[in-house]
Formats: C-alpha cells, sequence, structure tokens
C-alpha cells in the first residue's frame, strides 16, 4: 500500500498559514501593506491584550468590490499581479496572494469594505471553518478587518507566543516601520484604548522620524539626498555623536519597503569610519529608489530579503550619500544668542575680539611637590571605601613627582627622574633615539611573578596618560590601569551583587529604545535590578531609570541601558547567569578610568598595589592587565650586555 497521501484543503492552508502567519505581529504588517497598496492617504492598527485577541486595521483606500470579497481569502488570489511578467517589476509591497488566507486559516476574520462607486459596503465573516457572513452593510469608503481569536484552531502554535506586553511590541515596531516607509499616510497605533503613535501624513520624513523616535533622536539626525547610478537616496543620518551601540535603528526602506539588508548597512558604517568612537554604529532612515528590475523581492514570504542583481551601485550610493551627508553637517555649532547669525566672530571683517588677562598662575606651597587637586566624585575611581580597601602601609613608595616626558621611539613616554649631572649632558631624545623599533619580547607579569613577589615597588608615575610604570626589583612593571580597575570592580560587583552599588537618582533618567529593545528590557527588569539599574515602563518606547549603580557617571547613566536593552534583544535565549555577567562587565567598563583620564598619584598606587595583592591578571574581556620589562632586557636594548 502506497504512503504517500494527498493532504486536505484545511491541513494544506494551516501549513502555508505558519510560513505567513508567525505572530500578531505578522498579521498587522499582511494587513497594512494592504492598506498602504490600496491608496490609503490614512491607517488606523487597533489591537488589545498584544493582538491575540483583537486586531483591528482601518484605511481609506480604494476598497474591495463586492464580486471580489470571497475571492480575496482564496489561495493564490491577488489583484497586484496578474502574469509572469509582473515579478520582475513589483512596485506595490503585496503580491503573492497568501495573507487573507492565511489569516482566515488560522483566526476569525471580519470585513467591512465599500469602493467609491458602490452605495453599499460588504459585511464578511470567514475563519478556518469556511465562510459565514456576507452581506450588505452601510461603512465609509475604505476597508476595515478585525482579527480575533489568532490560533484559537492550532493550540500548539498558541504556546509559542510571548506575554502581551511582548507581542503588542511587535505590532508597534510594524505599524513604525510603516509610518517611516510610508510618510506620505498618517498612521494611528491605538494600545488596550489608549494612542500611542499617530504621524501627520505630511509626506516629510523628519516629521514621521519626530513621530516615531521623539525629539532627542530627531534633533540628532542629518539630512541625506543623493543620486548616482540612477539610485536615489534620500532621508536621515545620526550626527557621530548620537550614535548607538547596537544596529536596532538602522531603518533601510527600498522603493517603499522595509528591508534588512547587509550591503547598504556595511556602507553605511564605512561612510562613519573614523567619526564614531569604538563600539558606537550609526542608525538612520534612509530610503533607496531603485529600478524595479534591478531589485528581486520575491525571496522570503515575508519579504524582509531582497536580493540585487549588482550590490555595487547600492553600496556606492549609500557609502557617498551618507560621506557627503556627513562632511556637509560636520560643521562646528556656533552658539547665537539672538539666532540672528550663526558666522563664527573670527570670521567676521573688522570684528573686535577682546582678550581677557591670563589668571595669574598659582604656585604650589613647596615646588618641589605638585598641588593634588581634591578628589571629585566623577573622578575618583579607587579611593572610596567601596572601591579600594587599603590601608596606608599597603602603599607603594613614590618617586618625585616628574612632569610628563616627551614621547621617544622604542619605548615612548616614561616618567623618570633625571639626575642632576644629567642636566647639563646630552639630550635624553638623542639618546633614547638609539634604542632598536623592535625589542626583544618581553615575559608577562604573570610568568615571572614568583621572582619579585616579595620585592618593594617604586611608583615611578604613568606613560600616555593610560599604563602605570612601577620599579620592582630588577624589573619594570607597566599595569594598564583601566583594565586593572575594570577587572576590580567586576569581581566586587561579581561578589556583591550590583543592588549594593544601587543609588537612587536625585532626577530620574529617561530613555527612548527601539521597540524590540523595549519589550526585552521590560521582561527583565528583575535581571536590570541584580545590576543595580531600577527601572520602569514610562509608556511610548520609552523606560525612566530610577536607580542606577553609583559608580556609574551620570553622563553614562543613558548609554549603558541603550547597551543593556539591545544586548537584551539580541540575546534573549541566552542563560539568565551568562546575561548577569555581561551586564556586570558593562557596567564595570563604563565605571572604570579610561585611557587619558587625569589619575592622581595616590589613585594610580592604589591601582598597582591591588594589582599586586589581588594577583589580577586579565581584565573581563581576557586582556592581560601588566607585563614585566626586565633590566637586562633593557640593558640589552642599550648595548651594556649581549
Amino acid at each position: 500500500m502506497g504512503k504517500i497521501n494527498v493532504l486536505d484543503k484545511h491541513v494544506a492552508e494551516l501549513i502555508a498559514a505558519g510560513e505567513v502567519v508567525e505572530r500578531p505581529a505578522s498579521v498587522a504588517k499582511e494587513l497594512v501593506e494592504n492598506a498602504v497598496d490600496a491608496g490609503a492617504t490614512g491607517v488606523t492598527v487597533e489591537i488589545r491584550n498584544g493582538g491575540t485577541t483583537f486586531l483591528r486595521v482601518a484605511d481609506d483606500g480604494c476598497g474591495i468590490a463586492r464580486e471580489d470579497v470571497p475571492l480575496a481569502f482564496l489561495s493564490h488570489a491577488t489583484s497586484k499581479i496578474s502574469g509572469r511578467e509582473d515579478l520582475d517589476s513589483i512596485a506595490t509591497l503585496g503580491f503573492r496572494g497568501e495573507a487573507l488566507a492565511s489569516v482566515a486559516a488560522v483566526a476569525r476574520v471580519e470585513l467591512l469594505t465599500r469602493t467609491a462607486e458602490e452605495l453599499a459596503g460588504t459585511h464578511y465573516v470567514i475563519d478556518g471553518e469556511g465562510e459565514h457572513i456576507c452581506e450588505d452593510a452601510g461603512c465609509p469608503k475604505g476597508t476595515t478587518f478585525v482579527v480575533r481569536d489568532l490560533f484559537y484552531n492550532t493550540p500548539a502554535r498558541m504556546k509559542f507566543l510571548k506575554k502581551d506586553v511582548t507581542e503588542g511590541n511587535a505590532v508597534a515596531a510594524v505599524v513604525d516601520k510603516a509610518a517611516l516607509s510610508h510618510p506620505e499616510v498618517s498612521f494611528r497605533f491605538l494600545r488596550d484604548g489608549r494612542e500611542t503613535l499617530h504621524t501627520p501624513g505630511d509626506g516629510r520624513v523628519k516629521s514621521a522620524v519626530y513621530a516615531v523616535y521623539g525629539k532627542e533622536f530627531t534633533s540628532g539626525m542629518i539630512p541625506v539626498e543623493y543620486e548616482l547610478n540612477g539610485i536615489r537616496l534620500s532621508g536621515f543620518v545620526c550626527k557621530p555623536s548620537a550614535a548607538r551601540p547596537n544596529r536596532s535603528m538602522q531603518n533601510f526602506f527600498i522603493n517603499g519597503r522595509f528591508v534588512r539588508t547587509r550591503t547598504a548597512s556595511v556602507a553605511l558604517e564605512e561612510a562613519f569610519k573614523g567619526s564614531l568612537m569604538v563600539g558606537k554604529i550609526p542608525s538612520c532612515v534612509l530610503h533607496l529608489r531603485i529600478p524595479l528590475g534591478t531589485v528581486d523581492v520575491n525571496v522570503h514570504p515575508t519579504k524582509l530579503e531582497v536580493r540585487f542583481i549588482n550590490e555595487k551601485p547600492v553600496f556606492d550610493a549609500v557609502y557617498h550619500g551618507v560621506k557627503t551627508a556627513l562632511n556637509r553637517g560636520d560643521t562646528p555649532t556656533v552658539l547665537s544668542l539672538h539666532g540672528e547669525s550663526r558666522t563664527p566672530l573670527a570670521s567676521v571683517p573688522n570684528a573686535v575680539q577682546i582678550r581677557f588677562p591670563a589668571e595669574p598662575e598659582q604656585k604650589p606651597v613647596d615646588a618641589r611637590f605638585p598641588q593634588v587637586p581634591p578628589p571629585a566624585r566623577e573622578k575618583s575611581y579607587a579611593v572610596n571605601d567601596s572601591a579600594c580597601d587599603i590601608e596606608a602601609d599597603d602603599l607603594p613608595e613614590v618617586s618625585a613627582p616628574v612632569p610628563r616626558a616627551v614621547p621617544a621611539s622604542g619605548f615612548g613616554a616614561m616618567t623618570v627622574p633625571r639626575r642632576p649631572e644629567e642636566e647639563a649632558g646630552s639630550s635624553p631624545a638623542a639618546a633614547l633615539s638609539r634604542v632598536e623599533k623592535n625589542p626583544e619580547p618581553v615575559a608577562p607579569a604573570a610568568e615571572t611573578r614568583e621572582e619579585t613577589q616579595e620585592e618593594p615597588e617604586r611608583l615611578i608615575g604613568e606613560a600616555f596618560g593610560t599604563y602605570i610604570v612601577l620599579e620592582r626589583g630588577e624589573c619594570l612593571v607597566f599595569v594598564d590601569k583601566h583594565a586593572a580597575h575594570e577587572r576590580m570592580l567586576y569581581e566586587k560587583l561579581k561578589n556583591e551583587g550590583g543592588d549594593a552599588f544601587c543609588q537612587m537618582l536625585l532626577e530620574p533618567v529617561t530613555v527612548t529604545l527601539e521597540k524590540n529593545e523595549y519589550s526585552a528590557v521590560l521582561e527583565s527588569l528583575d535581571l536590570c535590578r541584580q545590576a543595580g539599574f531600577e527601572l520602569e515602563d514610562f509608556g511610548g518606547g520609552t523606560v525612566l531609570v530610577r536607580s542606577a549603580p553609583m559608580i556609574l557617571n551620570d553622563g553614562d547613566i543613558s548609554g549603558a541601558v541603550m547597551e543593556i536593552a539591545g544586548y537584551l534583544a539580541e540575546n534573549k535565549n541566552d542563560l539568565t547567569t551568562r546575561k548577569v555577567d555581561w551586564l556586570y562587565h558593562n557596567v564595570a567598563c563604563r565605571a572604570a578610568v579610561k585611557a587619558g583620564d587625569n589619575t592622581s598619584p595616590m589613585e594610580l598606587a592604589l591601582l598597582a598595589r591591588r594589582v599586586e595583592r589581588e594577583d589580577v591578571r586579565y581584565c573581563p574581556h581576557g586582556r592581560p592587565v601588566s607585563f614585566l620589562l626586565r633590566k637586562k632586557d633593557l640593558e640589552r636594548q642599550f648595548g651594556r650586555i649581549q
């Protein structure tokens, strides 16, 4: 007996629906795209309970004729294309003819529609069991879909849905992308009876960006207008100072369709090279108009992926367009008190420039020792009791302070005291110029720690604002102050918990997030609390920071929350312990003293002693904290020994 069975129509429809309808957001996407294709100027999306029990999409488009209503719910029935040749030039968002049939297979669907030519509209009800109602009804021109009880006949699919807030945020993200891709359409989004989005529909991309992402995000954008090889680029990119820690706010639209394209993303980031801090990624809202025959959108049922016949013109258009915008927009900001001029004073002819006398230099009481400024909270990294518990006897000997040395070849700038007899001698720069460019490899500090464990240390100073230089017996020890401090803070957070460092803010901080990040944070509030962040839902994709780790500067709080949100959104399936560990890493890295920071000799000494006493070898990222340079290796460089 044969083993191959022909599936009945209902089972086949359920299988096909699984490719198109994964969650309420999938339904919203298909219905919103149909509304835009229908020529709507206004679209309203309303959900309840995350869209699982109720989802409504209403538009003022052309409507569906009475005789076409039953056909619209058949598989592979569409008004967008009619033949094979149409696939080579798809200009509409929908074209597969699967959406309505897939939705009706797994939910209860109600439709109200009327065209401009019809006097009466059509009321139509259908679900997985078939058509139930088809009758005349009074309604305005356009179409309204109401989808209820999603996956009511497939309980297994229902189990994979997430919390209502997560599903609702996914629907909100769909509406956001639609609003950004079609600024000429006014979008309204209502969630459990409350309006959370309303775009003006004035055709201006900036208006849509403002409505979706808010004032702060929009104020940090640079306009882009460019055309190359028949490809037109328009929209906005962020200023380098407003870059984010992830790609969640990179929005690319090709011929009015939101897509994920690596080609455009790489071109964008290449254009920003040299303008961003390490770890920062540019945001954008960019529209590309490309000849229809050069791009294939029929790659996946979700239509989020596209394929280009030739990627190079797309890359070039994005790269050169963004680069041009950055060069044009990268001008210094000049403060104008009255707004009538933004010209720098130095460039005004016959301008009178007033010079104020310099303040008299205040010399220290003893010129041999520098004045140490009083410690400030935001720049004091190691002297507070919670960060370093060190007795005065633990401090290493500190040599007489010396001004920062001039960088020289070979070893760079080291703060080395000069003997009086050397002052009149030959130039130290000339002597250092004889040092070989590539000295022999030196051993890491960890490998020879046993040899010098009991040797007393003497703090020489700091090189390049980054490395602590110590003399220990017959060795010089170089310590990366950021890596060392980061490791210490990380260990303290891990041992005591982030809540031990939690401090309530006098003025709460608001942070605007992308919808997926927003959802991920709301699902992980307890996790954030373990890292010292007390967060609340502020609505509209914004979270309110009530408390933060006291070791963070106020200016770092917003950036830290953004990084945490991006990580949580991209790593939802990670183990909780791994997530907590990452949060500790992030907080420790941000709070640690940075390379180039002005660090007092006492703080340098404290860090050096902690490195020695706690046997700190690697930072949380795996980089070495210190290494040794033996005296004999140094003498070999100068030819003193062979």
